[in-house]
């Protein structure tokens, strides 16, 4: 199988990667490709129902230890997460974080959330000349904030941080990414370090100090790599669906109108935002236990690197009719923006919460909200994992 050359088609990839995939998608569910980090070769699932299939395949690992000597990448988180680990390990960690990150503390948030919103909208709507990048003033300090206080970590040197995840998950350069992954791991040492010694009553401090019914409870290593889980993936995925939710309904005039003439059709909204442009456009790598047969392809065992392109799937027309049209009044339920199976995102609910009052309030108090950027001048995060805008212009009367 010859090999499709994704890192040779640099901006306009990492801009549009759509129809890139719709081409590869009419000839088949698995491609070999070339993804532009550092030039490592994967096998591509698209399609709908093959990547439904393959992210519920259990011969597909999630355990870096699986992964082939060869692939020219290594993983970026420390310690032990539930995105590096199969079951029984998986059924474990995540039954320990789910005792703690539960559905009513989540819903507890809301006030708080609303709270945060409404003062980072003070702060834009004060903004000289009303003209802001969205992600600077809403975007990233939103879910960054919720998520520090939601852990207990009111100190957290946000601009280095942001720095550091932006690196790890999207530089080109492997040696940049690795660089980031470590000082990103050092703070985090002394951050369970810290919480160890100084527990409250957060997420953070229940993850160190509490146990389940038979006394099981998160090893040193294990709280690293649920802190780095927690903190990257509780802020990343929000930062990106509220920019690229934003961005689709004003470059939809017709779709914004109707959510502004009726904000409850906000939870489809961000659904549908969701679906047309999810903030994960692959999620983290998956290595081959053994052979697998996808369509006409068997992808060799012995840990090859496997990518599935939610991004594609999201816009199957055999799932989805007329997949690049962005309509707030479509069923969009069976997306994968979170995944499917059993690592199906556990902070999904917390991220619609942020989204939903994010835009509902957005909305409400700035009804001349739009683009002072065009969009073709929008440059985009790179890599094949997170799928957003490095910046979002926007204009407002003040």
């Amino acid at each position: 199988m010859s090999v499709v050359d994704l890192a040779a088609l640099g901006e306009s990839f990492t801009r549009d990667p759509y129809p890139v995939y719709a081409r590869l998608r009419s000839q088949g569910p698995v491609h070999r490709i070339r993804m532009p980090e550092g030039g490592a070769e994967a096998w591509l699932v698209v399609g709908y129902e093959a990547g439904r299939a393959a992210l519920a395949d259990q011969r597909l690992s999630k355990d870096w230890s699986k992964a082939s000597p060869s692939l020219p990448l290594g993983a970026i988180s420390p310690g032990t997460h539930m995105l590096r680990a199969d079951p029984p390990d998986h059924t474990r960690l995540r039954k320990l974080v789910a005792r703690e990150f539960t559905t009513r503390r989540v819903d507890e948030l809301a006030p708080r959330i609303q709270e945060m919103t409404d003062t980072l909208l003070d702060r834009m709507l004060a903004a000289p000349g009303g003209r802001v990048d969205l992600v600077e003033a809403l975007s990233f300090p939103l879910p960054i904030t919720v998520i520090c206080e939601l852990l207990g970590v009111p100190d957290l040197d946000r601009g280095s941080f942001r720095a550091w995840s932006n690196d790890a998950l999207g530089a080109a350069d492997p040696e940049l990414r690795q660089t980031a992954a470590k000082s990103m791991a050092h703070y985090l040492v002394e951050l369970v370090e810290r919480k160890r010694q100084q527990p409250g009553d957060d997420l953070m401090s229940g993850l160190i100090h509490n146990s389940d019914d038979n006394g099981d409870r998160l090893s040193h290593e294990e709280l690293l790599g649920m802190a780095w889980l927690l903190l990257v993936a509780g802020h990343e995925t929000t930062v990106n669906l509220i920019s690229n939710a934003v961005l689709a309904l004003l470059t939809h005039s017709e779709q914004l109108a109707a959510l502004r003439a009726d904000l409850s059709l906000v939870d489809a909204a961000v659904e549908e935002a969701l679906r047309y442009e999810g903030p994960l456009e692959t999620p983290t790598f998956r290595f081959t236990t053994e052979p697998v047969t996808i369509g006409d392809t068997v992808i060799p065992g012995g840990g090859e690197l496997v990518l599935v392109a939610m991004a594609d799937a999201n816009r199957d027309p055999e799932r989805f009719p007329e997949p690049d049209r962005f309509d707030i009044f479509r069923d969009a339920r069976g997306h994968v923006a979170f995944g499917h199976g059993i690592h199906h995102c556990l902070g999904a609910p917390l991220a619609r919460l942020e989204a939903r009052i994010a835009l509902r309030t957005l909305l409400e108090r700035c009804p001349d909200l739009a683009l002072d950027v065009h969009p073709a001048a929008i440059t985009w995060r790179p890599g094949m994992m997170i799928r957003g805008p490095h910046s979002l212009s926007v204009r407002f009367a003040r």
